[in-house]
């Protein structure tokens, strides 16, 4: 039997995964902001930093995010919010510091 999938099992596996345009993980940036567990579900709530990410932009940071966990046997959900201002803040800081663009 496969063992149970925990929080901590879950960030791990995602904790590497980087943005595609930013030196930096998607976890450093505030994009993936929480994790939750239920059985084999997790739960990330993918925080964006503005409401017009282009869909192509948003699916390619969800899936960079879901493969990993698929890999541990997870269904894999998202919980789309947008970044409050001080997070906001944080991730231009960070992007600015580690852009390396597309």
């Amino acid at each position: 039997m496969a063992e149970a999938l925990t929080e901590e099992k879950a960030r791990a596996a995602i904790a590497p995964v980087k943005h595609p345009a930013i030196d930096r993980t998607l976890v450093e940036l505030g994009i993936a902001k929480d994790v939750k567990v239920d059985g084999n579900k997790v739960t990330i709530t993918l925080a964006l930093p503005f409401v017009g990410v282009p869909v192509p932009i948003r699916q390619i940071l969800m899936n960079s995010l879901q493969e990993p966990l698929e890999k541990l046997g997870a269904e894999v959900a998202f919980e789309v919010v947008i970044m409050d201002p001080e997070a906001l803040q944080r991730f231009l800081k960070l992007e600015q510091e580690g852009w390396k663009g597309l």
